[in-house]
């Protein structure tokens, strides 16, 4: 049944006008994004059957290409385009929001500032937090992008800019595009290198995390700090 001959409660646009974006679905947001379907299938259908193309999951949706939507009868350019802009309107969100947060004390909010820059990457990056004295975040920064499986670090370059901030203790972070959170061997390698050099310049490291989709490994939580 077409959209149009819906109740006014259950038509996405209305249903947010009533009661607020909180109430509707994944696809029914989608849905409005999108605005119309085809002659064979109405607009919530066709934003569902994207969400399954997706796994349901808006972090894989997010990696989608343009090509990859207009694969979809109904989608061109210029939903294809809404669409991608709308999702990467959330992630700087999430990055704006993780920036209000003014101490990090534990493994869970580190992740909460961190983990918005991984977002829908296909390849491994490393990133930095340094912290003052009252573990208030002064930066983050990512220090190397690399391949599927791994990315080099040039170790200098994380205390070069830690000295450069007047940063007390640092936070380590890296993603496994894998899905998978247990570290590898060079990780726990590299970790120990980076803690070693820290120690010599009276830095502190804080904590590594390894970040995937599904939530984070944190080296300081599993006793290897």
């Amino acid at each position: 049944m077409s959209i149009k001959n819906w109740e006014e409660s259950d038509k996405p646009r209305e249903k947010l006008l009533g009661y607020g974006g909180h109430a509707l679905s994944d696809a029914e947001l989608i849905a409005i994004l999108l605005g119309s379907g085809t002659k064979d299938e109405n607009v919530l259908a066709l934003s569902q059957r994207i969400l399954l193309h997706a796994k349901n999951n808006l972090h894989q949706l997010g990696k989608m290409k343009p090509s990859d939507l207009k694969q979809f009868k109904g989608i061109g350019d210029s939903k294809a385009v809404v669409l991608l802009a709308a999702l990467e309107l959330g992630k700087r969100k999430s990055i704006s929001d993780a920036a209000i947060i003014e101490k990090i004390t534990c493994a869970k909010e580190a992740y909460d500032v961190l983990a918005p820059f991984f977002i829908d990457l296909d390849f491994e990056e490393f990133w930095c937090v340094f912290l003052n004295n009252n573990n208030k975040c002064l930066r983050c920064i990512r220090i190397s992008q690399g391949g599927l499986t791994s990315t080099s670090v040039d170790v200098r370059k994380i205390f070069k800019y830690a000295l450069e901030l007047g940063a007390i203790s640092i936070i380590l972070a890296h993603n496994h595009p894998s899905g998978s959170l247990k570290p590898s061997e060079s990780d726990i390698a590299l970790t120990k290198k980076i803690y070693e050099g820290a120690k010599i310049l009276d830095l502190r490291i804080v904590d590594h995390l390894i970040i995937t989709t599904g939530g984070f490994y944190s080296f300081a939580d599993a006793g290897l700090l």
